[in-house]
C-alpha cells in the first residue's frame, strides 16, 4: 500500500511543480494528524508549499473539535499547506469543497460548510487553518487545508465511537467513495484530486470567492432543505452570499450564518 501511496504522490509531484516551484509531496506510514503536523511546521517557520499525506492518522481533527478516523487503506488523508495572500479569506473552504467535489464524482455534493456528501451521507470533510509567517511575508500566511475521504464506507462500530456517551445525536451512515468508484485506492483518489485544487486554491486567492460561487450553487446539498442552526433556530436555506455565509429564512427573516459561529444539520 505504501508503495502505491508513493507512485501516485510522485505523480502529483510531477503536476504541481510547475505551478508552485518549491513544492513537495510527503507521505508517512503514521503520524497523529497531517494538518497538526503542518501547523507545528508553520510555528517553526515553514514557508513552502508541502502536501503531506499518510496511510494512517491516528488523531485527526475535523471542524468543532470532533475526531477524524483514519485507517490503512480505507480512508485518504492529506493535508497542503500553501503561502497565500488573497483580498479576502472568506469562502476558501467552500472553494475548497467545490474543487474536491468537482473531481471526486458528480453525486458527490457539498453540505455548508465542510463536508462532502454522497447520497446524503458524509463522505468526507475539510479543515482550513492559516498561521502566520513573519514579518518578510508580504502580506502571506500560511493556509493548511486538511482533507479526510471516506474511500470504503466506515464500519457502524467506528462511527458510533464518535458520538458522545448520552447524545441525542444519532451519528449518520457515512459513506464511501468506492460505492461510485468500485475498486479505487486512496492513491488514485489522491492523484484525481490534488493537482485540481492546488489549481484551484490559487484561482481563490487571485479572484476570491466569487470565481466559485455558481460551481457552489451547483453542488449546494442544502439549498431549499429545513435547516436546524446549534442554537436551535430552525428555517430553510437559500444558498450562500459573496463572502459564502449560509443564507436562512427564519420566522425573524433572513440570517447570515457565518462557518465559525454555529453548525448546521437538516431538520
Amino acid at each position: 500500500m505504501a508503495d502505491t501511496l508513493t507512485h501516485h504522490a510522485e505523480a502529483v509531484w510531477e503536476a504541481v511543480v510547475p505551478l508552485l516551484p518549491g513544492f513537495t509531496v510527503e507521505v508517512l506510514p503514521s503520524i497523529d494528524s497531517t494538518s497538526s503536523e503542518l501547523m507545528r511546521r508553520a510555528r517553526n517557520g515553514l514557508m513552502e508549499p508541502v502536501l503531506l499525506t499518510t496511510e494512517q492518522q491516528t488523531a485527526g481533527r475535523g471542524r468543532l473539535g470532533k475526531a477524524w478516523l483514519s485507517k490503512p487503506g480505507q480512508s485518504l488523508t492529506f493535508s497542503m499547506a500553501l503561502p497565500l495572500a488573497p483580498a479576502s479569506w472568506s469562502g476558501l473552504s467552500l472553494a475548497v469543497g467545490v474543487s474536491l467535489a468537482s473531481s471526486l464524482h458528480p453525486d458527490v455534493r457539498l453540505k455548508w460548510p465542510n463536508d462532502l456528501w454522497l447520497h446524503q451521507r458524509k463522505l468526507g470533510g475539510i479543515l482550513v487553518e492559516t498561521a502566520g509567517t513573519g514579518e518578510a511575508s508580504q502580506g502571506q500566511r500560511l493556509v493548511v487545508i486538511g482533507v479526510g475521504i471516506n474511500i470504503a464506507r466506515p464500519d457502524a462500530s467506528a462511527v458510533a465511537a464518535l458520538v458522545p456517551e448520552g447524545s441525542a445525536v444519532a451519528a449518520m451512515a457515512p459513506a464511501g467513495l468506492a460505492e461510485v468508484h468500485m475498486g479505487i485506492t486512496a492513491g488514485e483518489v489522491l492523484e484525481r484530486v490534488a493537482p485540481a485544487l492546488v489549481r484551484d486554491v490559487l484561482a481563490f486567492a487571485s479572484q476570491g470567492f466569487g470565481a466559485f460561487s455558481q460551481r457552489f450553487e451547483q453542488l449546494d446539498a442544502l439549498q431549499g432543505q429545513s435547516v436546524q442552526l446549534s442554537d436551535g433556530t430552525r428555517g430553510t436555506a437559500c444558498g450562500v452570499n459573496g463572502d459564502g455565509a449560509l443564507q436562512v429564512l427564519t420566522a425573524h427573516g433572513m440570517q447570515s450564518v457565518m462557518s465559525a459561529e454555529v453548525s448546521v444539520r437538516p431538520c
